[in-house]
């Protein structure tokens, strides 16, 4: 009698093909076992974002509310250039920190201060009226960014209180209107004294790796800092840098 050929399952062969998944389930290891963790040397960017955003707040606040003569225009473009330089270097830190909100927002405020001071300095035609247009579009920008950082919350106040400041700065550069230019001015240290508490809040809680002033985290961003590492793992597979395709 001939004896029967040992199959695959009786030969112990490493090679034996794992069952199937049932059809229509989807089958996804568990990722933990599988995963490492390289720890860079980033501390977080966004405390001297805010600082940024703050103090070039404070110097365009002041000009628009006539504390500086209108022969200061050029000394504040000065003290405004730094901020897109800054700011840039913050927005450049957060992509690679994989926060594209963040550093979306953060680069478009660097792109908002550069031609600010370019125009001041210039003393370009008509450079007010250019600024209120451009004012105007970062109002549109920064009414879309609010419905995607409500979770940050931290972003999202600097953001709304941002929002009727564009505003009125657009409208001021475009009617030459001299009390919404006063407004814009007012406005403008509200942005700074939300931005400076933002930063300071924020670098408390990186020094004490604990949350020390309230932030009003909600969602992801929450789980971000408060869950376990199967949350960050979560959907793992699919996110940039990961998948074949942004």
């Amino acid at each position: 009698m001939t004896a029967a050929s040992p199959t695959a399952a009786d030969s112990g062969d490493a090679r034996a093909t794992p069952p199937e998944a049932p059809q229509g389930r989807r089958f996804e290891p568990d990722l933990r076992s599988m995963t490492r963790i390289n720890l860079r040397p980033i501390a977080s960017p966004m405390p001297l974002g805010f600082f940024t955003i703050a103090i070039a707040s404070v110097m365009t606040g002041c000009l628009q509310l006539g504390l500086f003569d209108e022969r200061a225009r050029a000394a504040v473009a000065f003290t405004v250039l730094p901020a897109f330089v800054l700011q840039l270097l913050v927005s450049v830190l957060a992509f690679g920190a994989r926060d594209v909100i963040a550093a979306t927002l953060m680069a478009v405020f660097a792109g908002s201060w550069l031609p600010y001071s370019l125009i001041m300095l210039s003393g370009a035609a008509d450079g007010l009226q250019v600024l209120g247009v451009f004012n105007l579009a970062l109002l549109c920008f920064g009414a879309l960014m609010t419905a995607v950082t409500r979770p940050k919350r931290a972003l999202w106040l600097v953001l709304a209180v941002s929002l009727p400041r564009w505003a009125a700065t657009g409208l001021a550069g475009i009617t030459g209107a001299e009390w919404l230019t006063r407004a814009s001015g007012a406005l403008g240290l509200v942005v700074a004294l939300v931005a400076m508490y933002t930063a300071f809040a924020l670098m408390l809680e990186d020094m004490r790796s604990e949350q020390v002033l309230p932030i009003g985290r909600s969602g992801p961003a929450h789980l971000a800092v408060e869950g376990d590492l199967s949350v960050q793992l979560r959907n793992l597979e699919r996110q940039a840098g990961v998948r074949r395709t942004l």
